[in-house]
């Protein structure tokens, strides 16, 4: 595997992810950022924050295994939440772990969250996306 992922000494504790990824493989990959529409473009969990979360990691899941590659190999997630509230925390939280599950993606890497005031898409609640490193 071409990724370590850490919890350093000296930073919080954080159970949904580890703080630090470290990657050796030679080939990145970048993927858009992903929304809750499935294959056929069809919406998903409209006005659900966790079935959305949940639909945009199951798309990473499958951009990432057409080029090879699983969640063991992202680096690096960022996560666009619209209006995000301390709140809503446990239904994002629900979501990306009924997707990890799915997926078998734990402990996942590094991610920032981001609030935003709307995504391109006024029906979307959040949109993520990845960078991963494969041999």
């Amino acid at each position: 595997m071409a990724i370590t992922l850490v919890n350093p000494e000296g930073l919080p504790k954080v159970d949904l992810y580890r703080q630090v990824s470290v990657a050796t493989g030679s080939r990145l990959v970048f993927i858009a950022g992903q929304v809750a529409r499935d294959a056929d473009g069809g919406r998903v969990g409209e006005g659900d924050l966790a079935a959305q979360t949940e639909q945009c990691y199951l798309n990473i899941g499958t951009a990432l295994a057409e080029v090879g590659a699983s969640f063991d190999d992202v680096v690096k997630l960022t996560v666009y939440v619209v209006d995000l509230t301390p709140d809503k925390m446990p239904l994002f939280m629900e979501g990306v772990t009924r997707a990890s599950a799915k997926l078998g993606a734990t402990p996942l890497p590094p991610l920032t969250g981001i609030g935003v005031a709307a995504l391109a898409e006024p029906d979307m609640l959040v949109e993520i996306e990845a960078t991963a490193v494969i041999d």
